[in-house]
């Protein structure tokens, strides 16, 4: 439908990128440097990092270029991602690049994902790119495209319209962290918008500290990330199969449930702290199959003083 397709950029000066760091390492002006010359400005949005991050981002601030929105608590990346978001309408304007403190984009990424969507035959609603998306080419004597249409991509190296987040609506504050992206993404989808990712590589970006092992010479991978963000990856999983999966009669509890199983057999198998991560991922399960969404409380040992759940 016409009335919800954005008009496409008109150049690296409309876009503000909306950059969320939490405790991010020394190497983050060197990134932000990299980033800050392709677009009109940076919006760089921080959940609750230490004094010395704080030195570093307010001095990174003092470039009339960057803005600095700092939270006093790690609020999660979906409100993050509302905040900057807001402060990039509030320096008025139309569109954002959304970024992870960990993804270094290429020098020409911004550049190229004007070009490439300014090639989709119809507005889309959000252009993406990740290092490892990169797809290849159709086998045909036309050339492909330079994006091809795909069910989600990740938050980072999006690039959005301030008026399609009106129409969409903001990042899920009670998703926290994990499949934020996806949710939208589905959303989006829901609402008539189509979901593209680049072919050409722009940026890389790393997902956990993925190792790589072999078991009766089979290869697998585990992505060794903490108990908290297997929580949420448990949990929010659990509510978009119920949300977004189709399942009837609640299979979707099951279908989930037996996801949560193979994560915890690669734990188990592969990764340090088992049993903290095969109690985080049971407990992300069972608040998901009951609706239980915000910032994850812990639960309580016996005799501790009582929490909200």
């Amino acid at each position: 439908m016409k009335d919800k397709m954005p008009a496409h950029p008109t150049g690296a000066r409309s876009i503000c990128a909306v950059l969320v760091s939490f405790h991010p390492g020394a190497d983050l002006p060197a990134r932000v440097n990299g980033i800050l010359g392709q677009v009109g400005a940076l919006v760089i949005v921080d959940n609750g990092s230490g004094e010395a991050t704080l030195r570093m981002l307010t001095e990174l601030s003092l470039d009339p270029g960057i803005s600095l929105e700092s939270n006093r608590q790690n609020l999660g990346v979906a409100s993050a991602l509302n905040i900057g978001i807001r402060r990039a309408r509030a320096l008025g304007y139309e569109w954002v690049l959304l970024l992870d403190q960990d993804s270094v984009p290429d020098a020409g990424m911004v550049g190229e994902l004007i070009a490439v969507h300014a090639s989709f035959p119809e507005p889309a609603g959000s252009a993406g790119t990740a290092r490892n998306g990169a797809g290849p080419g159709r086998d045909s004597a036309a050339p492909a495209p330079a994006w091809r249409e795909v069910e989600s991509v990740i938050t980072s190296g999006s690039l959005l319209s301030l008026s399609t987040l009106d129409r969409i609506g903001g990042f899920r504050d009670d998703f926290f962290i994990d499949y934020v992206d996806s949710e939208f993404c589905f959303r989006a989808r829901a609402l008539g918008y189509r979901v593209a990712m680049t072919r050409k590589p722009l940026m890389s970006h790393a997902i956990g500290a993925s190792t790589h092992h072999a078991l009766l010479g089979v290869r697998k991978w585990t992505s060794n990330h903490s108990a908290d963000r297997r929580y949420y990856m448990a949990r929010n999983d659990t509510i978009m199969l119920k949300e977004y999966g189709g399942f009837p009669w609640g299979t979707w509890a099951l279908k989930s449930l037996g996801r949560r199983v193979r994560t915890c057999k690669r734990i188990v198998l592969y990764e340090d702290a088992k049993l903290a991560k095969v109690a985080a991922v049971a407990h992300g399960w069972w608040h998901g199959v009951r609706g239980h969404l915000g910032p994850r409380r812990a639960p309580v040992a016996a005799g501790a003083p009582g929490r909200v759940k």
